[in-house]
Order: C-alpha cells, then structure tokens, then sequence
C-alpha cells in the first residue's frame, strides 16, 4: 500500500509552540524527514523507531538538493510509510511547502498539512513587539531577504516602503543593507526602528535595536548569525526593553 506525507510545521524552535495536530502527526510518522533548524527539543519528541532522514540546508550550502528531497518523500511514501516532512516555522510561509505538496499530488501521493507558528509571530511573542498596533501599523508585510541561487533581490521596494505598515524579513542577514537602501531611497526614514531577533524562541534567543540607516553596520557589529528576523516599522518603538540612550543593544533572551 502506499503511504501518505504530512507536512508539518514545527514552529521557531520551542516545543510548546508546535500545534496538537503537528504533534499527533509526527508521534504517527515512520519516517521523519528534516529540516536543519528544527530544535533538538522538537527532534526528541520523534517516536522510537522511526527513520531519521536530515535534509538540511545552509546558507549557500545545500548537501541535499530541493529535487532530491521531493524523491525521498515519494520514495519512501510509495514504499508503504507514513513520511512526516518536519519543517521550521510552517510549511507553507518560505518553508517550500507547496513546492514538495505538488510534486507528490502530482505523482498521486496523499497530503496532509499541520500549520506551524511561523518565525515572526514567535519572535513577536518572545520580545513582545506586535506587528500591528492601532495608531502605529495598519498591516504587516512579510517577504524572504535573499533569492535562489545569489540572485539579485528584485523587491517591490515602493511598495514595501510603507510607513504605516510593519515589514518582516526572513532571511535577510547577508543582504539587510541592500534591503535598507531600496526602502529608503523609497522614502522610508532612516530614523524607522528596526529590530533583529535571531534564533527566536529558544534558550539562544538574541535580540538587537537598531535604526533603518545604521542596521547593516549593527549587525556586522553585533555578529548576529541565520536564522536572524528584522522587523522594522514603528511598533520597535514598544520594546519594552530597550534603553533609550543606546542606539543598538544585544539582549539574551535569559539574561
């Protein structure tokens, strides 16, 4: 008989955030099939037994190609197994999602979804920074900060450089300053706070303060390392924690 994949999300990393359904779906799994960013908390809720299969990318390092993840999943689902594809954040924002759910209702294997909190509400939660607030942001625009392949970053910046809504970018450590330039040059101010959050929700969470002119600079400063989320937009402004006399601060999220 053949098996079925449920694409699950695992969340930002803490193991309370993943959703019962994800859960129950993974403890049903014969085969887990991950990314690299899923937490050791999350891998250890794994049932005994079940196959192991890292699939995980780096930054400009891919040991197992997207077309090569898409066989495994097929190839295991058609040898009989119930193949949980376990996935940072959720599947379905940035996560690929889509790309292995086509494949494999292509080839006539059956899907399941599991929704996961996704990097910008964990980060939002965690440093209590809300990505709308009423007189501060109408909306929240979420995009990747770097393309397939090195390719040039061909954002919409006009449309991104909005004042009244809050901007959310994944990815985006190695190109923040190209990011920074294209929404100012669209107007928006070099005085809009920005935030770094990187790792959000684990025991490593570290957090940055920072400005839309200087952001690039502070975060070669800082070190700050992928997985990092900027949020930028005025409702940074609400950090509880941040000092108002220093224009940039790493905070530990247990310190």
């Amino acid at each position: 008989m053949t098996g079925k994949v449920t694409l699950i999300g695992a969340g930002p990393g803490d193991a309370e955030l993943m959703t019962v359904r994800a859960q129950r779906m993974l403890r049903e799994a014969d085969v887990v099939v991950y990314d690299r960013l899923v937490s050791d908390e999350i891998m250890a809720l794994c049932p005994e037994g079940a196959t192991l299969i890292p699939v995980g990318k780096c930054p400009k390092n891919h040991p197992v190609p997207q077309d090569r993840i898409n066989e495994i999943l097929w190839e295991q689902a058609t040898a009989g197994h119930v193949v949980a594809r376990l996935k940072g954040g959720d599947p379905m924002i940035f996560g690929r999602g889509s790309e292995e759910a086509a494949y494999l209702i292509e080839r006539g294997i059956t899907v399941e979804y599991a929704p996961g909190i996704t990097a910008a509400q964990g980060a939002s939660c965690s440093t209590g920074v809300p990505l709308t607030h009423r007189g501060l942001a109408t909306g929240v625009q979420y995009v990747t900060g770097h393309r397939q392949a090195d390719k040039t970053l061909d954002l919409d910046w006009k449309r991104l450089a909005d004042p009244d809504t809050t901007l959310v970018v994944y990815m985006g450590v190695s190109n923040i300053g190209q990011i920074a330039v294209g929404l100012m040059t669209e107007g928006l101010s070099p005085a809009t706070p920005v935030m770094a959050i990187s790792r959000a929700t684990s025991a490593q969470e570290e957090r940055m303060v920072s400005t839309l002119g200087t952001v690039a600079q502070d975060t070669r400063d800082a070190g700050l390392k992928p997985p990092t989320l900027f949020i930028i937009g005025k409702v940074v402004s609400l950090y509880a924690q941040k000092p108002q006399d220093l224009p940039i601060e790493a905070v530990r999220a247990n310190g």
